[in-house]
């Protein structure tokens, strides 16, 4: 696996990651499941690491497995695990599009609520 979706998609979900990957790797998962956050994930095994994803996300969720954020590490293997946890027809790779862009503050203030701090 080479790209993962931080927890800072959650509740987000834009759509523009989505749009962008050429293998049509990033899904939303679309049946409850309480272990997981309502947000957007990477298909690890389909994932062809061309890092078109990251810059699209705007709300910066979105890191190589290889320089993530210590505060994100343990969404790897979530990433991951969802997918063993789930078939395919528990998800979508059409999830509905976010209607606004977020600003510069909205952005900082989910990532700080998440714990993350640019240094």
């Amino acid at each position: 696996m080479a790209w993962v979706i931080t927890r800072a998609c959650s509740d987000c979900v834009d759509v523009s990651c989505v749009l962008v990957c050429p293998v049509d790797c990033i899904y939303e998962l679309v049946v409850p499941d309480p272990k997981y956050r309502n947000q957007l994930f990477i298909a690890p095994d389909e994932c062809i690491d061309c890092a078109l994803c990251a810059p699209e996300c705007p709300w910066e969720a979105i890191y190589h497995d290889q320089s993530m954020p210590d505060v994100f590490l343990e969404d790897v293997a979530i990433n991951r695990q969802v997918f063993h946890d789930h078939p395919k027809r528990d998800f979508t790779t059409v999830p509905l599009p976010q209607t606004a862009l977020p600003t510069r503050e909205e952005v900082e203030a989910n990532l700080r609520k998440w714990g993350f701090e640019r240094s």
